[in-house]
């Protein structure tokens, strides 16, 4: 088993991008980065995975969520620790606090959530999550539910539309008005539809959900 190490990768700083027009609706196609397109489908986990060390424990997610997760985790972060950089029982219910919480960081970032229903999904980011005039982000960007098999919704190509956030809300894959994730500022309320940017299902069991409990780990 590897050791727990504080170890932070820096990562070159993306392009953002802001496709709204004057009145918050999509005005223009983001141009599309390089890479692959995988539909999405329920995750068929590889072979031999390098154990994921916690600097502390998940109050959302169990061991068997940890272990699948890890395995469809960008090859660059394999092995990297979780610390906790956020979590609603310790920081409170803020999307102030979740950014605060992220300064001094670049990522990535894995948010993980359960709704009042008993939900589990969520989003890895490729870089830390913060306040930004557009999108941000690469195709290492994917949104995830625990449905109860682990489905993952990777990048389609379609779009660059990955994170964006301000103070009011926070965005994670977009198209046709619509967002993959969708969470407001006081962390509390959500909302999830199937978007271009990861031809993804409903993450929750409804397209309106109240978050019960959330956590931000950096992958360090």
């Amino acid at each position: 088993m590897k050791s727990l190490r504080w170890r932070y990768t820096r990562l070159l700083p993306s392009l953002e991008l802001d496709p709204w027009g004057p009145l918050g609706i999509q005005s223009k196609q983001a141009e599309k980065p390089l890479g692959p397109a995988p539909a999405p489908a329920i995750a068929r986990a590889p072979e031999d995975p390098t154990e994921t060390q916690l600097a502390e424990a998940s109050q959302v997610l169990g061991a068997s969520e940890i272990r699948q997760l890890s395995l469809h985790l960008p090859p660059r972060v394999t092995g990297y620790s979780w610390s906790l950089a956020f979590c609603t029982a310790r920081d409170g219910f803020s999307l102030r606090s979740l950014y605060r919480q992220m300064e001094g960081h670049s990522g990535p970032v894995l948010l993980v959530l359960r709704d009042q229903d008993g939900q589990m999904f969520g989003a890895f980011s490729s870089s830390a999550i913060r306040q930004s005039k557009g999108f941000y982000g690469t195709g290492e960007t994917f949104l995830f539910s625990f449905s109860p098999q682990l489905k993952v919704f990777k990048w389609t190509g379609s779009n660059s539309f990955f994170v964006k956030g301000d103070l009011d809300s926070l965005m994670m894959g977009s198209g046709s008005g619509q967002f993959g994730l969708w969470l407001d500022g006081d962390l509390y309320h959500g909302g999830s539809h199937p978007c271009a940017t990861f031809n993804n299902e409903v993450l929750a069991r409804q397209e309106q959900f109240c978050i019960k409990e959330l956590e931000a780990w950096i992958l360090s």
